[in-house]
């Protein structure tokens, strides 16, 4: 049996907890039906977790001799919960360590662009390299046709990455990029000023501009308009259950709220009518402190030794009742690389015991109860927050709404937040949430934004000397508790 388990970890699989109670029923050879199921999904492209269906229609297929076994990723919980792993970027990681980000940036303007067709203005839009020829042709006076010449005097529509942003006295000036060149465009009203003081460095825009009436080399920009999520009516699940959320637990610190947080796990096994409704608990990173991640750090550590750090974790989070399936990707803070997006964490010898656990990557995609959930750890709110004027660690909620209006996780290149030079840009937020999850930034904080719930769900650690030179007072020892079928949440609080 752990040969077989080994087997299918080794090629990037997991085996759901009851998948894997079942095999240890079977009289069999486990070893061969592990086989049988990674073979067909690597054939088939699916990276999902191994099922007990996997392993039925193995069985099923020797016994009748007919087709390959079908792969599934959705899970349905004895109790009649269901999840599903929408989208882990665990699978998809498979940078060279080379310093080669056009794919990465082709790839976040085309995935962008797709997201803005959906607007009745991009049907209008013109690459930068068609509107500087327009410019150029004698100042209009050669161009073939009238209809042409309108277009430019008029106003066009232009989209692209922002490569540059300066705040001039009375304006400000922005340089956008797409794949045929880029072009200086400048905010006049004071209305865009204001919009544009949102505006973060590498987000995608979609901009109406038309040239200056006092310099013809000049485009003023008239509107600017965000990929930005839609006004919707989020999913709701059909019967009355809660997700709980947490983050940055941070064992191995001396700061880490410890009894707080064997409160929490003492509370989850209650048999309190309203604890039984927890059927999901979701944990944003940052499960250990790590090691050399801030400077003098190792004065803040109980522990020096990642592995133990790891496996104390790991014996605390055992305590989670069985009922609740948990979620959890990691952050900045814990083993792995650091540069985004993060594979799920990969010593999975201390995890293997949390039979009720789906371990993936950051950021990850889940669907509880037809509520889709998105889990980032939260690591670009730091670029965002020190890019934006009147942003604060104590307001997360008001970051987290840019990263919405720029569908972007990680907008900011070159800041703080590392990111990776993968062919495909995963940080680009395709699908829409019903709730958006993150931390990292230690304080807890909901709002709501065209539809989507945002929580930031604060810490298990209390301040350290860093976040006091960094300005931050956490508010730790808190669990978000989210209803599923109303999208209501309201807040545990452990610091009694």
């Amino acid at each position: 049996m752990s040969i077989a388990l080994i087997y299918a970890i080794n090629k990037g699989y997991q085996v759901h907890p009851d998948a894997f109670a079942f095999l240890k029923s079977l009289d069999c050879d486990v070893e061969k039906i592990i086989k049988t199921i990674v073979d067909a999904k690597n054939k088939f492209k699916k990276k999902s977790p191994i099922l007990i269906d996997d392993i039925k229609s193995v069985i099923s297929r020797d016994l009748n001799r007919t087709d390959e076994p079908v792969i599934t990723n959705t899970n349905t919980e004895s109790n009649g919960e269901s999840y599903k792993i929408i989208f882990d970027p665990t699978y998809k990681i498979n940078s060279e360590d080379k310093k080669d980000f056009f794919k990465l940036f082709d790839s976040r303007y085309k995935k962008t662009l797709k997201i803005l067709s959906i607007r009745s203005e991009s049907r209008q839009i013109r690459k930068i390299k068609y509107i500087k020829d327009l410019r150029n042709k004698s100042r209009f006076s050669s161009l073939a046709n009238e209809s042409e010449r309108g277009k430019l005097v008029d106003s066009v529509f232009v989209a692209g990455l922002i490569m540059f942003k300066r705040n001039r006295k009375n304006d400000v000036e922005l340089v956008i990029d797409d794949t045929t060149g880029s072009i200086p465009v400048v905010c006049k009203s004071r209305e865009l000023i204001n919009e544009a003081s949102t505006l973060v460095l590498d987000q995608m825009l979609m901009l109406e501009i038309s040239p200056s009436k006092r310099n013809s080399n000049d485009f003023v920009i008239k509107d600017i308009i965000f990929p930005d999520i839609p006004e919707h009516v989020s999913s709701k699940s059909g019967t009355e259950s809660y997700v709980a959320l947490i983050s940055d637990l941070h064992v191995g610190s001396k700061y880490f709220m410890e009894k707080e947080f064997n409160d929490f796990l003492v509370w989850l096994s209650s048999d309190d009518d309203f604890v039984r409704k927890i059927k999901f608990i979701c944990i944003a990173g940052d499960i250990v402190d790590g090691i050399g991640i801030y400077p003098n750090q190792d004065r803040d550590l109980i522990d020096i030794n990642i592995n133990s750090q790891m496996s104390y974790a790991a014996a605390l989070l055992q305590k989670i009742p069985k009922r609740m399936h948990v979620f959890l990707i990691p952050g900045n803070h814990d083993p792995g690389r650091r540069a985004l997006p993060q594979s799920a964490l990969t010593n999975l010898r201390d995890f293997q015991q949390l039979e009720n656990f789906s371990i993936i990557g950051n950021p990850s995609l889940v669907e509880l109860n037809k509520v889709k959930l998105l889990m980032f750890h939260g690591q670009s709110l730091d670029d965002v927050i020190a890019t934006v004027p009147g942003l604060s660690y104590s307001k997360p909620v008001e970051a987290m709404k840019i990263l919405l209006r720029s569908r972007h996780l990680s907008p900011i290149y070159g800041n703080r937040t590392p990111i990776a030079p993968e062919s495909e840009d995963m940080l680009v937020i395709d699908d829409v949430p019903d709730v958006f999850h993150a931390g990292h930034v230690h304080t807890t904080q909901v709002g709501r934004y065209k539809g989507t719930l945002i929580v930031n769900s604060g810490a298990w650690q209390k301040q350290t000397k860093f976040q006091q030179t960094m300005g931050i007072t956490p508010t730790p020892g808190i669990c978000i508790l989210v209803n599923l079928a109303t999208l209501q949440s309201f807040k545990k609080d452990f610091n009694y």
